[in-house]
């Protein structure tokens, strides 16, 4: 953006920089206005330049604007935008309050914040200008309405109309002084002609049908809110990975008496209230002569209120020999956060008799029955009594191409089939470098759990994928930890490690696009989800293309 030429006036203020975005029957649409505030300085004729700006390829450029400016009668008189009603009077009548049900926690602990909004006229569909940001926190978004529902209150000594209009649970990551910001909300007004020397808000509950009145657009604000958040207690044991509230644990498998190469599952369940999505999941140690494979988790929350639920995290384990098996037991560490201390549940061991397989090759010798020779027509073939010619058979050769084939080719198959296996140990035994190789193909498992839930018109799920797979790439490819990503994290470390400034902006709009569904009603024709999902996967992939890419470079 370039601003104009404000030859002949004083700039008092600006530019002010200002975003609002709309969801409309699914359409997203958004704008980003720039505010001057200009004083003529002598009168006569003026001409504010052109203003231009860059987007997506393309310059677009404003009209000048011509000014004429003549000799004041005294104080300068305001435009009157708002029916005749002062800023200050529409402050008072209309406004947001955000409360948070504590100010005082520790990391890790919810805090469930409430924004209201109170007004003394009618108003049309509210529209958001500006969501709040919650720098420091994970925000989940706690189930209200659809509709927004209006009742009488009595708020600081005088009758309102108010209702909740957004409510979030949030989790600090980090210590220290975090400030929620504010929620800006778009609020057409319709407000009455003023009577006499009353306020146009007197009549508000004795509503007169007939009575006259206009339209006002109105920027209501919330007032912004700081949170202490005290660090978690030191030495926290070596399982603790951050979870933080109450919770419950059990692991079990499926089965303990199986044969070789038959597959068993082991299920980890964990329940209770508290930073469920941010759980890591607990480490789990796989004795020699068994395979295993990424574990599938699976997530239930409850977004009623308090942010509750069930995280479900189940391995495959396939036993590869014979013998007596020992996995051992697992843990799972959380911070109370009744007790304000660390709790370690475990698991017993599990013990597992694996049976040598009916199937599993055996070296032992062995005769042949009649049954496994193919007969033709007789046991024996008859005697053949027509010439037939014999030859030479073909002298054996050490120097022999295939003979030096058979031989060195296994060895080539046997180094790569032991590099292949050296290099997956390696991978399990760092499960962030195995967790930064395998980030796109877990993001789009995530997508296509997306696709499917867009396919059913499921929006809901639809959006809270979309989200998790773009998150979940960037903890798993940017190494940070469930329990400590940001998105403004996430966007800092894509810019230290230089990739594209628009790749980057594209990210943080997808996850505002995101973010502003869970707020706005859920229908539409589905149009914008197809577009989201397509920009998301691209997203990715370019994600991907840029960080690997980098990392070889070095």
């Amino acid at each position: 953006f370039r601003g104009p030429d404000f030859k002949g006036f004083q700039i008092l203020s600006g530019p002010n920089q200002s975003t609002s975005m709309q969801i409309i029957n699914g359409a997203v649409s958004g704008s980003i206005s720039y505010n001057y505030i200009v004083q003529a300085s002598d009168i006569g004729e003026y001409i504010i330049g052109t203003a231009s700006a860059d987007y997506d390829g393309k310059n677009f450029k404003t009209d000048p604007i011509k000014i004429k400016v003549v000799k004041g009668t005294g104080t300068p008189s305001q435009p009157d935008n708002n029916g005749g009603v002062s800023q200050e009077e529409l402050a008072k009548n209309v406004f947001i309050v955000a409360t948070a049900d504590k100010q005082n926690v520790i990391q890790g602990e919810q805090i469930t914040v409430t924004y209201k909004l109170y007004v003394k006229t009618n108003i049309n569909s509210p529209q958001i200008n500006k969501l709040p940001t919650y720098k420091g926190f994970w925000s989940e978004d706690i189930e209200t309405t659809q509709n927004i529902r209006f009742d009488v209150e009595m708020y600081r000594g005088e009758r309102y109309h108010s209702a909740v209009i957004k409510k979030v649970a949030l989790f600090p990551t980090q210590s220290g002084e975090l400030t929620i910001t504010q929620f800006e909300l778009n609020v057409p007004l319709i407000i009455k002609k003023r009577k006499g020397n009353g306020s146009v808000f007197d009549d508000f509950f004795n509503d007169s049908f007939f009575g006259r009145s206009e339209a006002v657009d109105y920027v209501a604000k919330s007032n912004s809110i700081k949170i202490n958040v005290q660090p978690l207690p030191e030495n926290a044991p070596e399982s603790f990975k951050g979870a933080v509230g109450i919770f419950t644990f059990n692991a079990s498998l499926d089965k303990r008496d199986v044969e070789q190469n038959e597959s068993i599952n082991l299920l980890v369940n964990i329940n209770g209230t508290g930073n469920i999505k941010l759980l890591d999941v607990p480490q789990l140690e796989i004795p020699a002569g068994f395979e295993s494979y990424d574990p599938k988790t699976s997530e239930t929350i409850s977004r009623a209120g308090k942010i509750s639920g069930t995280k479900k995290v189940e391995y495959l384990l396939v036993p590869r020999v014979a013998g007596e098996k020992t996995i051992p037991g697992l843990e799972f560490t959380y911070f109370d956060i009744n007790k304000r201390k660390y709790l370690t549940l475990s698991s017993q061991p599990f013990t597992i008799n694996v049976k040598k397989g009916s199937n599993t090759f055996d070296n032992t010798a062995s005769g042949f029955s009649k049954e496994d020779v193919r007969l033709l027509n007789q046991d024996i073939r008859f005697i053949k009594i027509s010439a037939f010619n014999l030859q030479p058979r073909d002298e054996f050769s050490l120097i022999s191409g295939w003979f030096w084939f058979a031989i060195v080719f296994p060895l080539f198959v046997f180094g790569g089939v032991l590099g292949v296996k050296k290099r997956q140990d390696k991978l399990n035994g760092n499960v962030r470098l195995m967790k930064y190789n395998k980030a796109e193909k877990a993001a789009r498992s995530r997508l296509k759990e997306a696709k499917k839930a867009l396919d059913i018109s499921d929006n809901v799920k639809f959006y809270n994928e979309i989200s998790q797979a773009l998150f979940g790439y960037l903890e798993d490819k940017l190494g940070i930890q469930k329990s400590e990503f940001t998105l403004d994290r996430a966007l800092d470390e894509l810019l230290n490690r230089n990739v594209d400034l628009l790749l980057v902006e594209e990210v943080k709009t997808i996850s505002e696009k995101c973010e502003f569904a869970r707020f706005a009603p859920k229908n539409g024709s589905g149009e914008a989800e197809h577009e989201l999902y397509d920009k998301c996967l691209q997203a990715i992939v370019n994600l991907e293309n840029s960080i690997t890419a980098k990392k070889k470079k070095k």
